[in-house]
C-alpha cells in the first residue's frame, strides 16, 4: 500500500498558509515528497480571492475597517471569507496513478472522499458534478465562492459546505478547499456587498450548525480516514521539510505580502 504525508499545522497568517501550500505542491510535483494532504486553520480572519478574480470582487475598505487581510490564491475559484473552519490542501502528481485523468475526474473522487468523511459524521452529503451553478439553476456572477456551487464541491440540502479549488501543472496539481464550522453572516454580507435580501442561510451552511458538538480534531481525522479509504493509502504524520520550510518563507516575501500579486487584477 502507497504510503502518502499528513500535515496537521497549527493557525497561520493568510500569506504564509498560501506560500506553505505552493511549497509543498512543488515538492510533490517534483516527487520530492508524496502525495500531501495538509490540514490547518487562520489566525485571523482572512479572505483569500482566486487566482483570476478582480481585488475588486470584495469590499476592500471594509476589510481594511475590519482589520481583515486579503490575499490572492494560486487556484481558481471565487473569494472565500476564512476564519471558524477547516481548511485543507492536497497535492499529487498527474503522470500516473489515480489523478492522472484529468481535472474534473481530480475533482470527483477528491469530492468522493469528502462526501464519505460527512457521511462518516451522520450526515447526507452531496457532490456536485455539473457545471457552476447558483440555486435558481442559473450561472452564478456573485464573487462569493460559497454563493454557488461546481465540479466536486460538497452541499447538505442544497447548501454549500465545503468549497475547493485547483491549479494544475503538467506534472501535479493543488487542490485547496475550505469547510466552515459556521459562518459569519455579517462579514460575509459586509466583505462582499451581498443583499440584505439575499438569503445566505438557503446557500452556505456550517457544518457545526447541524453537528454543534463536532471538533477540529473530530472532523480532521475523520477526513484523514475518508481518504486512506478512498484512495487504499496510509497517511504518515509528517511536517514540513526544511526545503518546504525556507521555500515557503521565499515564497510569502516574493509572492503572498506583495501588492504586484495580491492586487495585481
Amino acid at each position: 500500500m502507497e504510503e502518502w504525508r499528513f500535515i496537521n499545522s497549527g493557525p497561520g497568517t493568510a500569506s504564509f498558509n498560501m506560500a506553505v501550500d505552493e511549497a509543498i505542491a512543488q515538492s510533490v510535483r517534483k516527487v520530492q515528497s508524496p502525495p500531501t494532504l495538509r490540514i490547518y486553520e487562520w489566525t485571523t480572519p482572512s479572505v483569500s480571492i482566486g487566482c483570476f478574480q478582480k481585488v475588486n470582487c470584495t469590499n476592500l475598505s471594509r476589510c481594511l475597517t475590519m482589520g481583515i487581510p486579503l490575499v490572492r490564491r494560486l487556484t481558481g475559484g471565487r473569494a472565500i471569507l476564512h476564519g471558524h473552519e477547516l481548511t485543507y490542501s492536497f497535492s499529487a502528481t498527474t503522470a500516473h496513478g489515480p489523478f492522472s485523468y484529468g481535472l474534473r475526474d481530480s475533482y470527483k473522487k477528491i469530492g468522493r472522499a469528502f462526501c464519505r468523511a460527512i457521511s462518516a459524521l451522520g450526515l447526507s452529503p452531496e457532490a456536485e458534478t455539473g457545471r457552476e451553478r447558483g440555486r435558481e439553476g442559473n450561472t452564478i456572477k456573485n464573487p462569493l465562492c460559497f454563493h454557488s456551487t461546481s465540479f466536486g464541491e460538497i452541499t447538505l440540502d442544497s447548501r454549500k459546505v465545503c468549497g475547493s479549488a485547483q491549479k494544475r501543472w503538467r506534472e501535479g496539481f493543488l487542490q485547496q478547499g475550505s469547510i466552515p464550522y459556521t459562518i459569519d453572516e455579517e462579514a460575509v454580507r459586509q466583505i462582499f456587498n451581498i443583499a440584505p435580501s439575499v438569503n445566505l442561510k438557503e446557500r452556505m451552511i456550517g457544518l457545526q450548525e447541524v453537528i454543534p458538538a463536532l471538533s477540529h480534531e473530530q472532523l480532521r481525522e475523520t477526513i484523514k480516514a475518508s481518504f486512506e479509504e478512498t484512495f487504499q493509502t496510509t497517511f504518515i504524520p509528517a511536517a514540513l521539510s526544511q526545503e518546504e520550510l525556507l521555500l515557503a518563507r521565499e515564497l510569502e516575501t516574493r509572492r503572498y505580502l506583495s501588492a504586484e500579486w495580491n492586487f495585481q487584477r
